[in-house]
């Protein structure tokens, strides 16, 4: 281990136990393998056993796996760490304690998994893993070393990478012991920052499978018998005062729906509509990111905007009686990266994107134009089932002519795996989608997000009139209420390709624009930039920087606030 790690003291393992809550007494390691110690509540009697043997499988994220071997890196296991059949790692147990009171588990554990790719670019060594679980909670810590080239390499001890939630884990008993599978596992903030842009705090990580056996089997105190309590001699029921015989309320005459109430349209052919989707922010980082180098083109009615990119001019049916939405949109988005000769070895386009919604389930479908990494060969697939969407009951309900769907979450499928090349696997989260389509042509859309320009000439050339703040009119602009741009000036510093409270053109585009309906994002300068998280650590620019490295002197951000007219 290296020279700078920190010791884990008792008043480390007080401080985790604290933050997760607990309130009973926590076993900790002492340094240097000294004797355990026990932290104990006062008046608290707890009994404590120490960890013969164990395992804790846990393979940190499939997907991020799965990136490292795409990108032709490496994943070395060293000090006694193994490989499972499904790719995750076997750490074997270095010492441990199971508190019998409250079934706490304190335990460590041998072995690294070095991950290595892009000459030295992406450089990410975990070790030293620990495991404390609380109750319904646990944490896994590690010690991350991270190295850019030409530095010397950065250590931090014991950083919390995932919370663990055991609310519906139950422990098995077997030969090797206690054994609690699957528990589910979410990044910590500090966790999701090693790996760069690409992941955030909550995200889900492979699950963990923790294996202890203590040397003493513990055995719960036993539990004295109830006692019956004394039962009381019957009492009399109490006879009520006779009751007047009941007054029935008058009955008002129903009320029937004013014409235009009853008007409103919950079933029949799609006239218009939107879609807002970002496909999967990760992605679009890694592609316009130090590693791919790459851009976001859209195009045939498509625009990028705060939630990715809008695909308009809906048509289709809703069917209220079956509950049921059939909508297509227009638009087509293209994902540009890893350019070598000229030529684009990544090169991903979706479009004619259409909602197929029965009840509460429904698929997202695109025709998809793909090309194989390896081979060079482009794939094209009409209609592909790209994503399993999950719809709130109720969701299809018309109001006011317009059915509204907003933050609804999308899975990968099987078939949508297929366009990633692997990349990503079937049930990966993407992107949730909001979408809105119109069953009466005289009704409203909801406005979009806001689309952005790098400057105030790109923004005329597009056909829109900026105004600048400070001129009449600017503040009903930005908040949306106006058809024209708020464009508002900013220093060297300012970030231009972001929006407030948004993500970028292209998803983290570092200089990106819009110009006549193409978003294009530039690149970061050097292939060994990397980017800032606040700290010495270098993180970001390992999976994808772009998220957070901005263009310096990108001084010009507009914020374009389009009513449904002026989108269609």
């Amino acid at each position: 281990m290296a020279a700078t790690r920190r010791p884990i003291a008792l008043a480390a393992a007080v401080a985790t136990a604290a933050a997760l809550g607990a309130t009973f007494a926590l076993p900790a390691f002492a340094a240097d393998g000294a004797p355990a110690q026990t932290v104990a509540e006062a008046g608290a009697p707890s009994e404590t056993y120490t960890l013969e043997s164990g395992t804790l499988d846990w393979g940190v994220r499939a997907s991020f796996r799965s990136m490292i071997d795409r990108l032709g890196g490496t994943a070395t296991l060293a000090d006694g760490a193994t490989r499972n059949e499904d790719g995750s790692y076997k750490f074997p147990l270095d010492k441990g304690e199971y508190e019998l009171g409250t079934h706490a588990v304190t335990s460590s554990f041998k072995g690294s998994v070095h991950y290595e790719a892009h000459g030295g670019v992406l450089d990410i060594k975990l070790s030293d893993v620990k495991v404390l679980t609380v109750g319904k909670s646990g944490r896994i810590t590690v010690d991350v070393t991270t190295k850019t080239p030409g530095k010397e390499a950065v250590v931090t001890d014991d950083l919390a990478m995932a919370d663990l939630d055991l609310t519906d884990v139950v422990a098995s008993n077997g030969a090797e012991g206690m054994k609690f599978a699957g528990i589910p596992a979410t990044f910590t903030k500090e966790g999701a920052a090693v790996f760069g842009s690409a992941y955030k705090e909550g995200d889900p990580i492979d699950p963990a499978t923790l294996t202890v056996k203590p040397a003493k089997p513990p055995v719960d105190p036993p539990v004295d018998p109830p006692v019956d309590p004394p039962v009381d001699p019957p009492v009399d029921p109490p006879v009520d005062p006779p009751v007047d015989p009941p007054v029935k309320p008058p009955v008002k005459p129903p009320v029937k729906p004013t014409p235009t109430e009853s008007a409103k349209p919950t079933s029949g052919p799609v006239v218009d509509g939107t879609l807002d989707w970002g496909l999967k922010q990760s992605f679009r980082s890694y592609v316009v990111g130090p590693i791919a180098h790459g851009k976001v083109e859209t195009s045939d009615g498509a625009t990028a905007n705060d939630a990715g990119y809008r695909f308009t001019k809906a048509t289709g049916h809703l069917d209220a009686a079956k509950n049921t939405l059939n909508a297509q949109f227009k638009g087509k988005v293209r994902f540009l990266g890893h350019e070598t000769a000229g030529e684009f070895e990544l090169d991903l386009s979706l479009s004619n994107l259409k909602v197929d919604v029965q009840g509460t389930t429904g698929k997202l479908l695109a025709d998809v134009s793909t090309k194989d990494r390896a081979s060079g060969k482009v794939n094209t697939f009409t209609g592909l089932p790209f994503a399993d969407l999950k719809v709130p009951a109720g969701a299809l309900t018309a109001k006011e002519g317009v059915v509204t769907l907003k933050g609804i979450p999308a899975t990968l499928t099987e078939d949508g795996s297929k366009a990633f090349s692997g990349m990503y696997q079937k049930g990966e989260a993407l992107d949730a989608l909001n979408a809105a389509v119109s069953l009466d042509k005289d009704a409203t859309l909801p406005p979009g997000g806001s689309t952005e320009y790098e400057n105030c000439a790109a923004a005329e050339a597009a056909g829109v009139t900026p105004i600048k703040k400070g001129e009449p009119g600017y503040a009903a602009h930005l908040d949306g209420d106006g058809d024209g741009v708020a464009c508002e000036s900013g220093g060297s510093g300012s970030t231009g390709g972001s929006t407030a409270g948004g993500s970028t053109s292209g998803g983290g585009t570092v200089g990106g624009s819009t110009t006549g309906g193409s978003t294009t994002g530039g690149s970061v300068g050097g292939s060994g930039a990397l980017a800032a998280t606040g700290s010495d650590t270098p993180t970001g620019a390992l999976i994808a920087a772009s998220g957070v490295v901005v263009a310096a002197g990108a001084g010009i951000v507009l914020l374009a606030r389009r009513r449904r007219n002026a989108t269609a």
